[in-house]
C-alpha cells in the first residue's frame, strides 16, 4: 500500500488530493493521513497544504553498496560491504557470518534495526533510513586483557569521522558514547571471541543518529541523545561518513599494530569529554565517584577519590556525581 501511495504522488505534477488518494487507495482519508506519517517517519518528506492535499519533496537516499565499495575502494581494511534493508541486529548478523567462515574487514550495514543492541544490555534506537547501524569484523591478535584498547580506538576514529563529516565538535564521554553538546549521537558496542589465550574475532557494532529528527525519539530519550542533523542543521550523508570513519579507523588500526596503544591513548585523551570532571561510575562491584584523569593501558578510566587515591574503573554506567546533579536540580 505504501508502494501504491508513493507511486502516485512521485507521478503526479505537483499536489496530490488526499480525496483522490483514498480513492485511489481504496482507503479512508484518516489512514492515508496515517501512511502519510509512518512514511514521514522512514525520512520522506512532504508538503501538506489543506484543500490541497499532499507533495512528496524528497524521498530518502537509500544506502548502495556500489557506492560505498567506491568511496572506501582506498581504505585496504575494508574486504566487504552486505547492506540489508531491516534487520533485527548487525552483530547478530556479523556473529552469524563469523560462524560460517567470514574474516576480518566484513562490513554489515543495514537501513533499520528492529532490536538494535547497545551497552549493559540496552536498545538502540535504530529507525529506517535514517542512521548509520553497522557491525564489523576485525582480528588484532592481542590478548583478551588488551581488549578495551580497540573499543577505545574505535571511538576515537568515530569522533574523528563525525567531526569531519558535520563539522561538529564531537567528544568522546567514556568509555565510548560519542556526545555534541551533552548529548549522545553514537553509541558503540564492541564483543570479542575468544580462542584460548587470544582474541580470535572482534565483532564492533556502530549506531550514530545521522539524521534522525527531533520529534523521532521516542520521549523516554528526550533530552538526551541528539543527531548530527539537528546539531548542524543540515543532513549529513551517510555515505560520507562511513567512508569518513573507515578512513580515520584504518589509519589508527595500522598505528596501533606498529606503534602499540600509547599514541592511541594520547588521541582518545584529546578527544575526551569525561577527563578533568567529577563523575559517578556505576559497576557491578559498586558505585564510584571522584575526578576523571585519565585511562590506563587497559583502556580503564583513572578516578581520584575524595582521599586522593586513584582507582582504575573497567566498565560500569558514567553520570555526574551527585553533589553536581543537586546543583543542577
Amino acid at each position: 500500500m505504501n508502494d501504491r501511495l508513493l507511486a502516485l504522488l512521485q507521478e503526479a505534477d505537483g499536489f496530490v488530493s488526499g480525496e483522490r488518494l483514498s480513492r485511489e487507495l481504496g482507503i479512508s482519508r484518516t489512514a492515508v493521513w496515517k501512511r502519510i506519517r509512518r512514511l514521514e517517519d522512514e525520512g520522506f518528506v512532504f508538503e501538506t497544504v489543506p484543500r490541497l492535499g499532499y507533495r512528496l519533496l524528497r524521498a530518502p537516499q537509500r544506502l548502495s553498496p556500489e557506492r560505498l565499495l567506491g568511496l572506501l575502494a582506498d581504505v585496504p581494511f575494508v574486504a566487504s560491504v552486505k547492506v540489508l534493508e531491516s534487520t533485527a541486529s548487525t552483530q547478530n548478523e556479523a556473529y552469524r557470518a563469523v560462524l560460517d567462515g567470514a574474516g576480518e574487514g566484513l562490513v554489515i550495514i543495514a537501513e533499520e534495526q528492529t532490536m538494535g543492541r547497545g551497552r549493559l544490555g540496552r536498545s538502540f534506537f535504530s529507525p529506517p533510513g535514517a542512521g548509520v547501524y553497522m557491525s564489523f569484523l576485525l582480528r588484532p591478535d592481542i590478548p583478551p586483557g588488551r581488549a578495551p584498547q580497540i573499543t577505545l580506538l574505535l571511538s576515537a576514529a568515530l569522533c574523528r569521522a563525525v567531526r569531519k563529516a558535520a563539522g561538529l565538535d564531537a567528544k568522546i564521554k567514556w568509555p565510548n558514547d560519542i556526545v555534541i553538546r551533552g548529548r549522545k549521537a553514537s553509541g558503540i558496542l564492541v564483543e570479542t571471541i575468544l580462542e584460548a589465550d587470544r582474541v580470535r574475532m572482534m565483532i564492533a557494532g556502530i549506531g550514530v543518529n545521522v539524521n534522525t529528527l527531533r520529534a523521532q525519539f521516542p520521549p523516554e530519550l528526550a533530552g538526551k541523545v541528539t543527531s548530527l542533523r539537528e546539531e548542524c542543521g543540515r543532513e549529513v550523508p551517510r555515505e560520507e561518513l562511513i567512508a569518513a570513519f573507515f578512513a580515520e579507523f584504518a589509519r589508527l588500526y595500522a598505528l596501533y599494530r606498529t606503534e602499540g596503544f600509547a599514541p592511541i591513548k594520547t588521541l582518545w585523551e584529546a578527544h575526551a569529554d569525561t577527563l578533568g570532571r567529577r563523575v559517578r561510575v556505576e559497576t557491578p562491584q559498586g558505585t564510584f565517584e571522584g575526578m576523571a584523569e585519565g585511562v590506563t593501558e587497559e583502556g580503564a578510566l583513572l578516578l581520584r577519590d575524595g582521599a586522593g587515591r586513584l582507582r582504575p574503573v573497567y566498565s560500569g554506567d558514567l553520570g555526574p556525581a551527585a553533589e553536581l546533579e543537586a546543583a543542577e536540580e
